[in-house]
């Protein structure tokens, strides 16, 4: 398996992990003071839009050519170091 191959599978495998948090964390918030529901559907949405984008660059990665590579990883770090901070704040307010 090449590096390249490494990083999508090791990058697919995390987004797989935040995205079954964020399950967990729906449910979770579903179940929670009846007053917040608004505001944790609102978070629970921009999750939901982060990991769109996430994915989107994934995918953006697995088509990339050699010149494009260095670049989009860096975007794509970004993105994903964005979602994770994303998803463990919401996580420290349900």
């Amino acid at each position: 398996m090449s590096k390249r191959d490494e990083y999508v599978a090791k990058m697919k495998q995390q987004l797989d992990d935040l995205n079954a948090q964020i399950g967990d964390l729906e449910a979770k918030a579903k179940a929670g003071q009846a007053g917040l529901q608004k505001e944790y559907d609102e978070q629970l949405a921009k999750l939901k839009q982060q990991s769109q984008v996430a994915m989107q660059k994934l995918n953006d990665l697995k088509g990339a050519g050699e010149e494009k590579w260095d670049e989009l990883i860096a975007e794509g770090d970004k993105v994903y170091k964005a979602f994770v901070h994303s998803v463990h704040y919401f996580k420290s307010q349900v």
